[in-house]
């Protein structure tokens, strides 16, 4: 029984040699690899070198190692400054990215604001008031457009004027009674038959409004009920 157990620890033992002995080989397989590796990258290095090299020299440029140097040192003295950049970009990534929906339908309702728009026809109106404006540009000096300015005032107070209902009425009423006269069939008045329309009182009131209307003009007076 003893040479039995004897046996068998031999044997476990040449089983854990067996095991010793793969692992070995496989660590100088990879240390190889890792030798080959390194052979490669250095031949790597050293052209990408060369090329770099020859390089700045076509292109004139010399390279001083202590400004280098200084540089690596001066990186990496703002290494937290780099972070802080870096954490601020981040931070402005994220913000773009909780912004984009909003950004997005903000720019839809653009383009349909600026589509209703163009169906209203806003752009064509635009279009055709820059003609107005050429023509204003053309037709009149500086000088013309200070005098606009100076009067301004004046020449709104006149438009409000006109645009009262009861001038519009006026207005209104009496272009309708010129459209509605026939030049080519305007009834013969004589001298007697002007005298007796004259003494209507239609034609006395007429006459009237003309008359205060024509003493206001040459007094300068607006209120020419009191005229």
């Amino acid at each position: 029984m003893s040479d039995i157990h004897i046996q068998q620890q031999i044997d476990d033992i040449n089983r854990k040699l067996d095991l010793v002995l793969e692992y070995v080989n496989d660590q100088r397989l990879k240390g190889n690899i890792v030798e080959d590796l390194v052979q490669d990258l250095s031949i790597i290095g050293k052209d990408a070198y060369d090329s770099a090299v020859d390089e700045l020299d076509k292109q004139n440029i010399e390279i001083d190692a202590d400004e280098i140097k200084i540089f690596f040192l001066k990186l990496l003295r703002n290494m937290n400054n780099f972070s802080v950049i870096l954490t601020t970009f981040e931070s402005l990534m994220d913000l773009s990215k909780d912004l984009a929906p909003l950004t997005k339908e903000a720019t839809v309702n653009f383009i349909y604001r600026l589509q209703t728009l163009d169906q209203k026809g806003y752009f064509e109106f635009f279009s055709a008031m820059t003609r107005i404006v050429d023509n204003i540009v053309t037709n009149y000096t500086r000088k013309d457009v200070e005098l606009l300015a100076d009067n301004i005032v004046m020449i709104l107070d006149t438009v409000k004027s006109v645009t009262q209902p009861d001038m519009l009425s006026a207005i209104n009423n009496a272009v309708n009674i010129y459209k509605d006269l026939d030049p080519t069939n305007v009834p013969e008045y004589s001298l007697w038959k002007a005298l007796r329309t004259l003494n209507s009182p239609e034609m006395k009131k007429g006459l009237g409004f003309i008359i205060t209307f024509l003493k206001g003009l040459s007094t300068g007076q607006t209120n020419i009920n009191n005229v």
